[in-house]
């Protein structure tokens, strides 16, 4: 199963990865995590602690790495657009609680046409992800939209759009499914988060199809109290934890 979880910025895509990244791990399963979001909090979601976080170079900032695989360098600006990538997880992954964390990082510079040694090395990782047939790959994508302008996301089984109850985050699933699906990746569906009552829950069913729609996340004080004390949800919210167990028994179904 490869899952890329993608959604507006602050909408919980990083609970629901990491929720389903350890439920998933601990069946037994060999789970690999994707960082693939700027601003990197899926390693404290799974459970590292801030000095565990903070050691972590993303692999777009491993220059020498970069240099290596594409060929690329101060003195050569011709570089290899297929390196060679298959053994980067098991070098460079981290693992916590069963789940074998990739940070990506992003490109500093240009913007979505961007072609530059460090794109293309993430790029090729990306796509190295979707060939482990043995594996769930879980990727926490930053927010927006760019990364389907850039193809990052292309050969995954499944985009999961992370919504609130509002009419924005409702457009952002629709444009999702319409870019995933020049992307070849037919299946979008939603779960809505941050839900406070059945008023919501009725907007979001109205707005969504229902063979699109995983299920609720309720608006949780126990996620916001695992934030601030920067620990994992998955081991402070016993609620949350039955909700997307729930989801992914329907993505088990699917």
């Amino acid at each position: 199963m490869k899952l890329a979880i993608t959604g507006k910025g602050g909408v919980g895509k990083t609970t629901l990865s990491s929720i389903l990244a350890r439920l998933y791990a601990d069946e037994g399963r060999q789970v690999l995590a994707a960082d693939v979001d700027p601003d990197a909090n899926l390693g404290l979601a799974l459970g590292l602690s801030q000095a565990e976080v903070d050691s972590i170079v993303p692999i777009s900032k491993m220059r020498k790495l970069v240099e290596e695989r594409t060929g690329a360098n101060e003195a050569n600006k011709f570089f290899k657009l297929n390196p060679y990538v298959a053994d980067i997880p098991e070098k460079y992954a981290r693992d916590i609680n069963g789940v074998k964390l990739l940070v990506m990082g992003t490109v500093d510079v240009g913007g979505s046409g961007c072609v530059c040694p460090e794109h293309v090395m993430l790029k090729a990782i990306l796509s190295s992800l979707t060939y482990r047939k043995d594996d769930v790959v879980i990727m926490d994508m930053e927010a927006g939209l760019e990364h389907l302008g850039r193809g990052t996301a292309a050969n995954m089984d499944e985009f999961i759009v992370v919504v609130e109850p509002g009419a924005r985050s409702i457009q952002t699933y629709g444009n999702v499914k319409r870019l995933a699906k020049d992307l070849g990746v037919s299946r979008v569906r939603v779960v809505a988060n941050k839900v406070r009552d059945g008023e919501d829950e009725a907007f979001v069913r109205s707005a969504i199809p229902a063979e699109d729609f995983l299920g609720c996340v309720h608006y949780n004080p126990e996620i916001i109290t695992a934030d601030r004390l920067g620990k994992s949800p998955y081991d402070l919210s016993p609620s949350a934890l039955a909700e997307i167990r729930q989801i992914k028994a329907i993505l088990d179904g699917a």
